[in-house]
């Protein structure tokens, strides 16, 4: 009998052992995108984006969108020209209701203007091409009250979370950054190597 009541110790005990491994193992964090892939941008392609703006005149270009579990995150090339100023132009504010930005000064500098309490705003249609494949919806403004007043130049990075307005005042030459977008809603399309192959072959109609 002390026999058998010392196995089922044992076996009590290892049964114990066990149940106390799988609580801590389902009490560790578990990866958010599992098995995902990293995804790798080259900067030879960045720099074609960047020469195909220059020729045709493009503002912002999404590179990617990939999505990483719980969120999507976009990698865009923009590249803006002059800007004078002191010159009013209506419904100059961006602003996204979900997605939020980072901007990495490559090249150039501009003064940029940030805030939330837009002025005189105006929705921003479904069917812009922004709005559907970019940075999701959002709103337009005439002017940004109170903002915050930066001014870039190469190497600076900036954030702008998502329903924060953003204004280009003055750009004295150009500005070229890249962008990271955060989607956590994903409400633009995943964009992958052969999307932007392609889109950079193609010639952009107006």
């Amino acid at each position: 009998m002390r026999k058998s009541g010392r196995i089922s110790s044992r076996i009590a005990i290892g049964i114990g052992a066990v149940a106390l491994t799988l609580a801590q193992q389902s009490n560790q964090p578990r990866p958010t995108c599992h098995y995902c892939q990293a995804t790798y941008v080259p900067v030879s392609e960045l720099d074609a984006y960047t020469a195909k703006a220059v020729k045709y005149g493009i503002v912002d270009q999404q590179v990617r969108s990939v999505d990483v579990g719980k969120s999507q995150v976009g990698v865009a090339m923009v590249t803006r020209g002059k800007l004078v100023a002191g010159i009013a132009r209506k419904g100059a504010v961006a602003e996204h209701e979900q997605v939020s930005e980072v901007y990495h000064i490559i090249e150039g500098t501009a003064t940029l203007l940030t805030g939330p309490d837009l002025v005189n705003v105006k929705k921003r249609p479904d069917s812009e091409k922004t709005v559907r494949l970019q940075n999701g919806p959002g709103w337009n403004a005439d002017s940004i009250a109170n903002p915050q007043v930066h001014h870039l130049k190469p190497g600076d990075v900036i954030v702008i979370p998502a329903g924060t307005g953003h204004w280009f005042t003055e750009i004295p030459d150009h500005i070229t950054y890249l962008m990271v977008r955060i989607d956590p809603d994903k409400v633009v399309p995943t964009k992958g190597q052969k999307e932007s192959e392609d889109d950079l072959k193609a010639v952009p109609t107006f």
